[in-house]
């Protein structure tokens, strides 16, 4: 039986804007990583000193919200639906803690039989959503089913793939079933888009309200601009949230941002550029906050698309780009290569790839040489909102790749809509991976023949034969060899160009008070607007 409780104390349709852990590894691997990678944190007797306060709003500057941005769980793909939506607005039955362990949310426990195939999860009583409602099994079930339609494309399709039932039983329950076991199960129900919506007589729910169980209530929202919202008084966590208000502001431009931060605009702002670094850390008001993550930036190529259905061609790119000269330049010094291998070395089951695809012009040019294409020609999509230094990024590349008889033409691509009309679009696209709590969940999402996010195109049968075997598996070490082998034809394969393994980089004013602070996804795993408060109040 696998069973998560409340942990204690404090940690533990579209509107206009109104402006005024299934294993015990897991535990703790990203509060772990933070103290070899030198995190920023206030003190510990400042932060004793000052302690959660109540009251107060928090202005939080993003920069990849889109007029495409949504209130459909199934469609979030930004930091600003993943920290407005799932984090401030709605609760998921599970979430990720800090340090990267789980915790029941509107779950209060849960627990498998037969074999990891059939989960029962408990339900807390006494919940509400927004408008008064009581929360039910019934409204669990239909945001479950809400991503199985027919032609779903929704993010948590890997996820809701497994289940063959979902049942009610009695007030408080509901009984899951998969049609394979999966010991981890309950960890994917921390997934983002997994929120929980109150559900429509005669099926389906209400997502179009924006009424959801979570710390805050939607005051407005227009997208690409702005998400305003108020306390939610009666919310089930006792002691949260400690803002009054919270609103998100989409600010692409990273000297917008910045500037935002500067001026009193907003109180704190994401993806912070690396040479404004010393700027902030020298002003007595502003600091600057890393956590180490499973975030990956990367340079994705669509193996199913020539020239890139060439295996001889995606060996050649890799080999192409100076993936050091880059972090040198554009992330001056913060952040570490990746070797094609989209699992961050921090996580449980990471496994070495070798060779390292180092730069190697010369190999390249020979590779390309021998499957005769030279002179290859290839577009590379990106923009500001792929990732922060994509578009300095993506020039370098053109110059590395030169030297190995490669044109890379760099399209620059408009911010707005890049998550729309780029990316699992156009054959070569930089993108900005979270990673995922689980290799599992994160190979089901972007890498099996069947993920909804393949943005690299890759089908493998060995490698989805692996997955399915893996999630079974009851054997460690057979389930670590099955999935360093898994990483292994990624890395030879697949179409991912790792760039680099890169921290979650904020700055704030020191009137943002927080603990310690969730790196398996942005902002706080989501949950900022509901764990962290004022100083100044």
């Amino acid at each position: 039986m696998n069973e998560s409780h409340y942990p204690t104390g404090p940690f533990g349709g579209q509107t206009q804007l109104h402006i005024g852990g299934f294993t015990p590894s897991r535990r703790g691997f990203i509060g772990g990583a933070a103290m070899m990678a030198g995190a920023v944190f206030l003190p510990a007797s400042l932060r004793a000193e000052e302690g959660p306060k109540q009251g107060g709003r928090l202005r939080y500057g993003v920069h990849d919200g889109s007029q495409q941005d949504s209130l459909e769980p199934g469609s979030w793909t930004t930091v600003m639906c993943g920290a407005a939506f799932n984090g401030a607005l709605c609760n998921n039955l599970v979430e990720i803690l800090p340090d990267g362990s789980l915790a029941g949310d509107l779950a209060e426990s849960w627990a498998a039989d037969e074999g990891a195939t059939r989960w029962t999860f408990t339900l807390r009583k006494g919940v509400k959503f927004h408008d008064g409602r009581p929360f039910t099994p019934e409204d669990a079930r239909q945001s479950l089913l809400h991503h199985m339609g027919e032609g779903s494309t929704s993010g948590a399709l890997a996820i809701v793939s497994q289940i063959t039932d979902i049942a009610v039983e009695g007030e408080d329950r509901l009984i899951v079933t998969l049609g394979q076991g999966n010991a981890e199960f309950p960890a994917l129900m921390s997934d983002f888009h997994l929120s929980v919506f109150p559900a429509k007589e005669g099926g389906g729910i209400d997502w179009e309200s924006g009424i959801g169980t979570g710390a805050f209530r939607l005051d407005s929202f227009e997208p690409g601009v702005a998400v305003s919202m108020v306390r939610n008084p009666d919310y089930h966590k006792p002691g949260l949230p400690h803002f009054d208000a919270v609103e998100f502001i989409v600010i692409p431009d990273r000297s917008a941002r910045l500037n935002a931060l500067l001026t009193g605009e907003v109180d704190v702002i994401e993806d912070v550029d690396i040479r404004n670094v010393g700027l902030i850390e020298r002003n007595p008001e502003l600091k600057v906050h890393r956590t180490p993550s499973l975030r990956h930036l990367t340079f994705d190529m669509n193996c199913s698309v020539a020239p890139f259905d060439n295996p001889a061609v995606r060996k050649a790119l890799k080999l192409a780009i100076d993936r050091e000269d880059i972090i040198a330049k554009v992330f001056l010094g913060e952040g570490e290569a990746g070797n094609d291998n989209p699992v961050a070395p921090i996580m449980p089951l990471w496994a070495e790839t070798p060779p390292a695809h180092r730069y190697d012009p010369d190999a390249a040019r020979a590779l390309l040489a021998e499957a005769g294409v030279e002179g290859l020609t290839v577009d590379l999509s990106t923009a500001e909102s792929a990732f922060p230094g994509a578009i300095e990024a993506a020039v370098l590349f053109r110059e590395h790749a030169a030297k190995a008889g490669i044109t890379v033409n760099v399209i620059q691509e408009a911010d707005d809509g890049y998550w729309d009309n780029v990316w699992l679009v156009k054959p070569f696209n930089a993108s900005d991976w979270y990673g995922r709590v689980t290799l599992d969940l994160l190979f089901a999402t972007s890498y099996t023949s069947d993920s909804p996010w393949n943005n690299t195109g890759f089908r493998n049968a060995r490698f989805d034969e692996l997955h399915a075997a893996a999630r079974t598996e009851v054997d460690e070490a057979t389930r670590a060899a099955q999935y360093a082998e898994m990483q292994q034809i990624l890395h030879d394969e697949g179409g991912v160009i790792t760039v680099a393994f890169v921290s979650w980089r904020l700055a704030m004013t020191q009137n943002i008070g927080h603990g310690e602070t969730g790196g398996i996804l942005p902002a706080d795993n989501h949950r900022c607007a509901e764990r962290w408060w004022r100083n100044d109040v």
